[in-house]
């Protein structure tokens, strides 16, 4: 019996009597050749992948090694001095990586501009292909971004706005990541140490879905055809580049396909190696610019090299003193009731008659400075009972013993003039201040 026909027959019977009977050996011999020939269509698919895999890295390694050894030629080894802290900017197209880079430089601390890949990369040659959606060369990437990196200015830290897209770029990065170290453990005990820092790689990935990837490609393609019609009519400016895909649906739509293709995978494997913040920019700038500074926070045992963090780790941070000291100002201050109760009431007595009306004539300003020359104040406690009371009222209060010499006595005789020594105790205290509401007109 024919294989298909022995399987049709088996599909119309209503019932099978006996589930444990045995199958024809036809029907047994197909089930078999079927479920090997899936087997072997998974493993060709496997193996195609892997071998285009092995080839990217292969291809990667080439492409380094030719790029690394002509920088140690024309700069020399131990001028290699690349950035300490590499934000690796990457995202859908329309995602607002140009948008959002300045936010991300000041949630950093870095000073300079963005490296903006795409615009290293103005050759006419590359232009055309970034015109079709498409994407340019590994070799000339890799080349001219690792050039830009050795510059002065980025030497504390930089962004890499649209590196890197493809896998070869991906594995270029991490053998100059190994590099880094390499030349970091070489100089790590040499005057040229300050050079040669550890690097720290994050990988922030802004993403959004294909209908606002388009919709926000073409957004900017009508805003910037307004911008040029604006300066060619007014003749004031300059015109903005206008792509293909700033324009056209179906290119905008194929290079967010390109994006989805090529460099997804690429951003995705950067999970495996760097520190990597997956961002949703999606919503507006507001939103997207608390998701950044989220994921962004200082990380030190993270960033700084271990020597230097393992200094300064037994210091408590910031954050963890603030956590509790609400419930130690409270139990101060219950402290204060329970133990010094005739004192702490007549240091209320006089915030309330002495320093409040000057704090209330400084209200819009957010700063007084009340000046005493009481004795009471001698008393340590005394001022941390003023300084925990403004805290608990929301100011902050700051106090400082100042010396003041004042004549008391003049000797006719000898000409000497003796003075007298006083204490003046100053308080430094500030608060949010009110603006002056003006009407509009």
């Amino acid at each position: 019996m024919n294989p298909v026909a022995a399987m049709d027959s088996l599909d119309e019977a209503p019932e099978i009597a006996n589930p444990e009977a045995e199958l024809p050996d036809t029907v047994v011999d197909m089930a078999e050749g079927q479920a090997s020939q899936a087997v072997t269509d998974e493993a060709i698919a496997a193996a195609a992948e892997h071998s285009v895999e092995d080839l990217e890295v292969k291809d990667a390694h080439v492409i380094f090694t030719n790029v690394w050894n002509d920088l140690e030629e024309e700069y020399g080894r131990e001028n290699l001095r690349f950035t300490k802290e590499l934000i690796l900017l990457g995202g859908a197209p329309g995602s607002g990586k140009g948008t959002n880079s300045g936010f991300i430089s000041k949630a950093r601390g870095l000073t300079c501009e963005p490296i903006v890949v795409s615009s290293l990369l103005d050759t006419p040659e590359a232009k055309r292909i970034k015109e079709a959606g498409g994407m340019v060369g590994d070799t000339e990437v890799v080349g001219i971004l690792f050039r830009k990196l050795l510059e002065e200015e980025y030497r504390d830290g930089c962004i890499l706005d649209g590196f890197p897209r493809t896998r070869v770029q991906v594995e270029c990065l991490h053998l100059l990541i190994q590099k880094m170290n390499q030349l970091y453990r070489e100089y790590h005990s040499t005057p040229l140490a300050i050079n040669f820092r550890k690097p720290t790689v994050h990988a922030v990935v802004l993403f959004i879905d294909e209908k606002t990837s388009i919709e926000r490609q073409l957004l900017r393609g009508r805003k910037i055809a307004e911008h040029n019609e604006r300066v060619e009519t007014e003749n004031d400016g300059e015109p903005l580049e206008l792509r293909l895909t700033d324009l056209d649906p179906t290119a905008a739509k194929r290079r967010y396909r390109v994006f989805k293709e090529k460099t997804w995978d690429a951003l995705q494997s950067l999970k495996k190696i760097y520190h990597y913040h997956f961002i949703d920019a999606g919503g507006d700038i507001a939103e997207v610019e608390r998701n950044i500074r989220s994921e962004l926070e200082y990380q030190s045992s993270l960033e700084l090299d271990p020597e230097t963090y393992d200094a300064v780790r037994h210091l408590p941070l910031a954050s963890e003193l603030g956590v509790h000291a609400r419930q130690e100002l409270v139990r101060r201050l219950d402290g204060y009731e329970l133990e010094h109760r005739e004192l702490f009431h007549h240091v209320i007595e006089i915030i309330q008659s002495r320093f409040m009306p000057i704090v209330r004539r400084h209200a819009i300003a957010g700063l007084a400075v009340v000046n005493s020359e009481d004795s009471i104040f001698e008393d340590p406690m005394t001022l941390a009972m003023v300084i925990d009371v403004f805290a608990e009222r929301g100011f902050r209060a700051v106090a400082n013993i100042n010396l003041a010499e004042t004549p008391d006595h003049f000797d006719l005789k000898t000409g000497k003039i003796t003075c007298v020594t006083k204490k003046i105790y100053r308080f430094q205290i500030r608060f949010l201040g009110s603006e002056i509401r003006r009407g509009g007109r």
